[in-house]
Formats: structure tokens, C-alpha cells, sequence
């Protein structure tokens, strides 16, 4: 029997990773941690599923991994919306620790999960981009350059004999009525004032994301995978899925600026670093992980559509949501306008005092 620790196993892929598990075809022990409570259910576990509420920062890796054929590290501190100096150092820590716990307990095999916006988003990037692209992160995108940090540190402890790591990158994970962290984020930096470009962008379901761990895992694969489904969302098609939405052009300097108040502010999960992305092409092939048997169960649109609800505008009379749309412009312009007069000022404050 095949023994696989899923750390992060409350959170919404590693819940489907578990049950997939359980469900696997050969037979497969499964010992769900996170350091959330034991989800109470109605439904009878399966005897294959052990759950135990650990804390990665302070619990005995060592012992928790006992056995374990395959490591599943999914357990995050942060998300592209949330980043801190300190949340990186401590990702990082706890990261360490699981991988000096796997080298104690002997364990072969560890997947961990990293994101195709690794790749960076750039003007005359290939479409799609696969495994053998370089890595070239966005400078200003802190969430995109920890997750190499992290990739680095993965294959360095994969490199050692008798020992493989998997490195995922998904693109924009969603699921149904949910919009995951970046996705929720991208959407963000979409809408109001938006810079000029409207790349393809691509959506993975979080069923397809778990049935990836499932393969990689069954394969014990050591190296990268893009993970998304086949081809990617045109630009009209997706403003066509978003429906009517207030949206404002503007320079790529002015929205880093406005995305940079916004974000010191808390006015909104969009950091600076990341309106690259919304302008320039990261979609990615996943020829790699089909030739391992892996096939996604939803096109990027059915993804799409299963998370998010309906548009609120949609359901308006159209003379009246052309109304509301030439109001919101208005007021986006004004916005924008006064964003633009702040940033400035601020600028010239900081170049008096430095002087």
C-alpha cells in the first residue's frame, strides 16, 4: 500500500486531493494534516483517510512523515494578494523544516505547488510557454518571486540520490462559486482602471489541479509540470463570459501607480507587480503532464463559468446599465485624474526630502 502525507489538507485543492486519493484505483493510505480541526461530516470517512491537526511551524515533521511513500505540500502562509516580509521568511522556514523532516523519515518523493506566473508576463512571450521557457518573474512581483524561491529550494532537496521532486505551476485556479486567491486577484487589477492589453488568459479547475497531484504522485515525477487546461480564452471571448463591466484604459504607469495606493491602503488585492499580467501573455502548455495520462476534465471557459455568479449588471435593462456604466467611467476618470495629482505630489515630497 502507498502511503501520501497531504499537508494543507483543509484548503480547497487539498480537500479534492485527498478525496481523490481515496478514491484511487490501487490502494493508497492517506494521512490528511493541517492544522485546522478535522472536518466533522455527515458522511462516513473512508478507512483509507487519517486526519490529524498539526501546526507545520512547531509539530514533529519527522514522525508525521513515518512511512510516507509521497509528500504533498500544500500548505501556504500566503496568497498573491497577501505578502509581507515577514510571511515570506516564515513560508520559507516552514518549507525548510518539511523538507529536512522528509530527508529524517526517508521519504522519496515531494510535491509541491508553484504557479505558471513564475514565468513572467512579457511582451513577445511565447504563446503558450512550456517547461524549457525561462524563468523571468516580473522584478516588482513579490508572490511570483517567492514562489521560485520556493521551487529552488524543492529541487535542491530533489537533487539528492533516491530522492524526486514535482514542481507544479498552474495557471488561475478557480473552482465552483469560488475565485481563487490569484484569480480573484487578476480580476481586480482588471476592472476599474485598467492598462492597455488584454492578453489570453487560462482558468484550471480545482478538480483538475487535484487529479494532477493524483498523477504526479502516481508517477513519483521528478521535475516541472505546467498545469492548465488545452488552449487558453481569447480576449473577446472572455470580456463576451465577463459581460458588461466599468472599465477605464489608462497608461501602465498611471494603474501601477493607482494599484500601488490601492494596495498600501488595503483598498484592494492588487499589488503593483502584478498589472504586467494583465497585459501581456502567460499562458502555458501542458503537453508534459497529458504524456503522463493526465487529462483536464474542464476547458478553460466551463472553469470560468462555474466560478463566477452572475453579473449583477446582466439582470439591469440595458438602458439603464448604460447609465450606471457612463456614471462608474465618470467617476473612474475623476479617480484617476486625482490618483495621478497624489502620486505626483507624493514624488516630489520624497525628492525634496532626499535632497
Amino acid at each position: 500500500m502507498t502511503t501520501v502525507v497531504v499537508t494543507g489538507a483543509q484548503g480547497a485543492v487539498g480537500r479534492r486531493v485527498v478525496e481523490q486519493l481515496a478514491r484511487h484505483k490501487q490502494e493508497v493510505s492517506v494521512v490528511a494534516v493541517d492544522k485546522a480541526a478535522p472536518p466533522v461530516s455527515l458522511a462516513p470517512q473512508p478507512p483509507s483517510v487519517a486526519f490529524k491537526q498539526a501546526d507545520l511551524a512547531d509539530a514533529d515533521l519527522a514522525a508525521l512523515f513515518s512511512g510516507a511513500d509521497s509528500v504533498v505540500h500544500l500548505a501556504s502562509t500566503v496568497t498573491a494578494g497577501t505578502l509581507s516580509a515577514a510571511e515570506v521568511e516564515l513560508e520559507a522556514a516552514l518549507l525548510q523544516r518539511v523538507l529536512d523532516a522528509l530527508a529524517s523519515a526517508g521519504v522519496g518523493h515531494l510535491v509541491v505547488m508553484s504557479s505558471a506566473m513564475v514565468y513572467g508576463a512579457w511582451k513577445g512571450n511565447p504563446v503558450p510557454l512550456t517547461e524549457d521557457a525561462p524563468v523571468r518573474t516580473n522584478p516588482d512581483f513579490d508572490w511570483g518571486l517567492q514562489r521560485h524561491r520556493l521551487e529552488r529550494m524543492a529541487k535542491q532537496w530533489g537533487q539528492a540520490p533516491g530522492r524526486s521532486a514535482t514542481i507544479l505551476r498552474p495557471c488561475a485556479v478557480v473552482a465552483e462559486d469560488w475565485l481563487g486567491h490569484l484569480a480573484n486577484t487578476l480580476r481586480a487589477v482588471r476592472s476599474g482602471v485598467a492598462a492597455d492589453g488584454d492578453p489570453p488568459m487560462q482558468y484550471l479547475h480545482a478538480d483538475d489541479l487535484a487529479a494532477a497531484v493524483v498523477v504526479t504522485v502516481e508517477a513519483g515525477y521528478d521535475g516541472i509540470l505546467n498545469v492548465a487546461p488545452d488552449g487558453w480564452i481569447p480576449p473577446d471571448t472572455l470580456a463576451q463570459l465577463e459581460g458588461p463591466r466599468p472599465r477605464l484604459r489608462a497608461p501602465s504607469y498611471l494603474v501601477r501607480i493607482l494599484s500601488a495606493l490601492r494596495w498600501r491602503y488595503g483598498l484592494a488585492p492588487t499589488p503593483p507587480g502584478v498589472v504586467p499580467y494583465t497585459m501581456h501573455s502567460w499562458v502555458v502548455a501542458n503537453d508534459r503532464l497529458r504524456a503522463l495520462g493526465w487529462a483536464p476534465a474542464h476547458s478553460n471557459e466551463e472553469a470560468w463559468v462555474a466560478s463566477h455568479g452572475p453579473n449583477p449588471l446582466e439582470a439591469l435593462p440595458p438602458r439603464r446599465r448604460q447609465e450606471l456604466l457612463l456614471a462608474l467611467a465618470s467617476l473612474l476618470a475623476v479617480g484617476a485624474v486625482s490618483a495621478a495629482v497624489v502620486g505626483v505630489l507624493v514624488l516630489r515630497r520624497r525628492r525634496r526630502a532626499s535632497v
